[in-house]
């Protein structure tokens, strides 16, 4: 394993000196061309303040192409997918044929397929117990990693959890606001909700969730609506 490690790092070094928000992304390269997916992306994650895991806040880091992106999207608006199962579990979610398995997210599995996910891989970007996000990979067709690339992928998500530090530069987990990504949006809008509804933020970020699937749109959709004050949400009732 320390000879594919060294590999690894001779590879990102090869592009000389990069600016260190542009490490995440040679990362994403590399499990593309060398893991043979089709996409993969990177999130950084942090738990509710009730110290669960069904409503982190998110903000994505980098995907390599837009199915990556919409698959991240897509967790965020329905509250599972692997992404969120490796990140509470602090190990790999392997789904090689997500066709065979969407019960297992009954509603995140027939929308990724939809998007064109055939198999999805999770791995989380995580220092000891401490845990800061996942590396995300789908194939558009099925098939599972081989030995060697489930080493490698394990190998580039160690990588990947050494960019995001970098990337981070003192900016505490539960802080997004340094991620230029329409998720922070999120947020703000989960923020908005919760002064209307008189509740959490968790407990408004679901109803954002809620009314994104209703509504057959994506979540950062329903957000940017709430910021722009073209909805609003009332504690006993639908939408205004």
């Amino acid at each position: 394993m320390s000879e594919r490690r060294q590999r690894f790092q001779g590879l990102l070094a090869a592009e000389g000196e990069i600016d260190r928000g542009q490490r995440v992304a040679q990362i994403c390269r590399l499990c593309v061309s060398d893991l043979a997916v089709s996409g993969a992306g990177a999130t950084v994650l942090s738990e509710s303040h009730n110290g669960a895991v069904s409503s982190p806040r998110r903000g994505l880091v980098h995907a390599s192409d837009p199915v990556s992106a919409g698959l991240e999207d897509l967790q965020l608006t329905v509250g599972e997918g692997p992404c969120l199962d490796a990140f509470a579990a602090g190990g790999p979610i392997l789904v090689s044929d997500l066709a065979a398995d969407l019960g297992r997210w009954p509603a995140f599995g027939p929308a990724a397929a939809e998007l064109g996910a055939a198999a999805v891989f999770s791995f989380p970007l995580q220092v000891g117990v401490v845990r800061l996000g996942s590396m995300d990979l789908y194939r558009d067709r099925p098939g599972p990693l081989t030995p060697l690339q489930l080493t490698d992928a394990l190998i580039l998500a160690d990588l990947g959890t050494h960019a995001v530090i970098d990337q981070l530069d003192g900016h505490a987990t539960t802080d997004l606001s340094w991620l230029a990504d329409a998720h922070v949006e999120v947020h703000q809008a989960a923020g908005m909700v919760s002064v209307q509804l008189g509740a959490t933020t968790e407990t408004a970020l679901l109803r954002l969730r809620g009314y994104a699937f209703t509504h057959d749109v994506t979540v950062t959709h329903a957000a940017r609506q709430v910021v722009a004050r073209t909805l609003r949400f009332t504690p006993d009732g639908e939408p205004a």
